[in-house]
């Protein structure tokens, strides 16, 4: 019997190497549509499912892990593609290289749910594939690998529910959720003996979600802080930094009378180090005494940090009505090749390529929790962050374990201002609201600057990349420890619990099965010796 036409060209499609690399990378970069500026958060709970379909109907498991590394290729590339014009080709050199942590990942959903597995093996693999990306996430979060950038629970930070979760868990705990609800659906639409066990997954999900929701404690709230944020704009040319301090000044001066507690700058806000030119920071305090309220600026240039050591750093200072108050924070967590060349002397050449750092910041040696002094403000204690260091959830953990009351993170996206770059950076402050209970401000000089509650519900109304303004901001302020502040990360611990259980098993399978024994030689009968030439 002939197979028809449309049938035998998918056939053909399907097992030609170059159509299934394209659908990898093309559906591994669907899940990138769940995050700003796209927005459809509801998308991440299905944008796996053709990549799973494709890996677990792979012919063997090394065709299933190359299915896993374009994919990884295409997710990094659609996350990270507002890199390009800085990066060029070096982009794709880092996507590639880092596509292939979902190599392992692509083998597993194989393992898992090829063929047609059993319900046991299908429940197993609810828990399985979702602890392999967890994994993933873990191990790119790294700074050096370029740290928790586009974490796919990341994609639900407007989502309530899954706030809650986070308050719990971590953006982990929604990231294991979300890609556990994918695995569900997969077995749904391809094992029918397994769809019972796919459904109770997607109930159990449901029934974790709703407890959240229901039963977590929401941080209760203990006074609230006026907050004010200047963001003055995109500047230009070879005097833009002074333009730009000009403008901030100008902004910072409108807000006299709105009793304000802190006004906050954006990220090289100042572009020298105040010790050394005190005229700026004479201005700054004169800013404070006709505001009345501290300001926490960002200095990005060349000075010398409390140890004595030169070079640059990126350091949020606060100045009060008398100058600099003496709280400073050192950036500890820099962006790759934006601000300092890992293996420099064997990766030096992608300065050539693109807009990398020509010479390395240097790092901050700890966290600091700044005291605002006054009455009026009853020791407000900020916890600040700069830029990359609000993707990272332990240093918003930490700073809420030190006593922060209140998270400002200074950023500037200024280079990539018509991309996708700013929403999602500043979605990212919601989700460590969550996470602690702590209410995050996360200002920026070109936008787009945002504020969130405790709960990582959004205050007020955002200021664009399109607009130079400043902004005053009412924020309840929170008490009490959520349980991620309390527990950590443990979701990343029970992943590697699933994972260790998985390999114990299966070594224990491996270790049942039966020795195949080889044959018995022949044996000659001496009538067939004879009948041997010779005999």
């Amino acid at each position: 019997m002939r197979v028809p036409a449309d049938r035998e060209s998918w056939a053909r499609r399907s097992t030609s190497p170059v159509w299934r690399g394209a659908a990898a990378m093309s559906a591994g970069a669907l899940p990138a549509l769940s995050f700003p500026e796209p927005g459809l958060w509801w998308l991440a709970y299905a944008a796996l499912v053709p990549w799973m379909l494709l890996m677990r109907t792979a012919p063997t498991g090394r065709r299933a892990a190359l299915d896993g590394w374009l994919g990884g290729l295409g997710f990094m590339l659609a996350v990270h593609h507002w890199l390009l014009p800085s990066l060029h080709v070096f982009t794709l050199v880092l996507a590639g290289l880092l596509g292939l942590l979902w190599a392992p990942w692509g083998w597993l959903v194989r393992r898992m749910l090829g063929g047609r597995p059993s319900p046991r093996r299908t429940a197993a693999a609810l828990a399985v594939v979702p602890s392999g990306w967890l994994m993933i996430e873990t191990a790119r979060s790294f700074e050096g690998l370029g740290g928790p950038w586009g974490l796919l629970g990341a994609g639900q930070w407007e989502v309530a529910p899954a706030l809650r979760l986070a308050s719990v868990g971590g953006v982990w705990l929604v990231t294991l959720l979300v890609v556990a609800v994918n695995t569900a659906l997969t077995v749904l639409l391809t094992v029918s003996t397994a769809r019972t066990v796919a459904v109770t997954g997607l109930a159990a999900a449901a029934v974790a979600v709703t407890s959240a929701w229901l039963w977590v404690p929401r941080p209760h709230h203990s006074g609230q802080a006026r907050v004010a944020v200047v963001q003055p704009g995109v500047f230009g040319g070879p005097d833009s930094v002074e333009r730009r301090f000009d403008h901030s000044e100008e902004l910072t001066r409108s807000l006299a009378g709105r009793d304000v507690d802190l006004v906050v700058w954006g990220e090289s806000s100042v572009g020298h180090d105040l010790a050394t030119r005190p005229d700026l920071a004479a201005r700054i305090a004169v800013l404070s005494r006709q505001v009345g309220a501290e300001i926490l600026v960002n200095v990005d240039a060349s000075g010398t940090d409390a140890a004595g050591r030169r070079g640059i750093f990126k350091s949020a200072v606060l100045v009060g009505p008398n100058g600099p108050t003496g709280d400073r924070y050192d950036k500890m967590r820099l962006v790759p090749f934006g601000e300092y060349v890992p293996a420099r002397s064997a990766l030096g050449w992608a300065t050539s390529v693109g807009k990398a750092a020509g010479e390395d910041r240097r790092r901050g040696t700890r966290q600091v929790v700044m005291v605002l002094p006054g009455e009026g403000r009853g020791g407000l204690r900020i916890g600040p962050l700069i830029c990359f260091e609000s993707a990272f959830p332990d240093m918003s953990r930490r700073l809420a374990r030190d006593g922060a009351q209140l998270l400002v993170a200074q950023s500037s996206t200024s280079s990539f201002q018509h991309s996708w770059a700013p929403e999602q950076h500043a979605s990212l402050a919601a989700l460590r609201a969550a996470e602690t209970g702590r209410p995050t401000v996360h200002a920026t000089l070109t936008g787009m600057s945002a504020v969130y509650g405790p709960d990582g519900e959004r205050v007020g109304t955002p200021l664009g990349t399109g607009s130079g303004a400043s902004a005053v901001y009412e924020l309840p302020l929170a008490g009490g420890t959520t349980a991620y502040v309390r527990y950590g990360d443990w979701p990343l611990y029970g992943a590697l619990a699933v994972l260790a259980a998985l390999c114990a098993a299966e070594g224990a399978r491996a270790l049942r099965r039966p020795v195949p024994v080889p044959p018995e030689p022949p044996v000659h009968t001496a009538r067939a010796s004879a009948e041997r030439p010779g005999h």
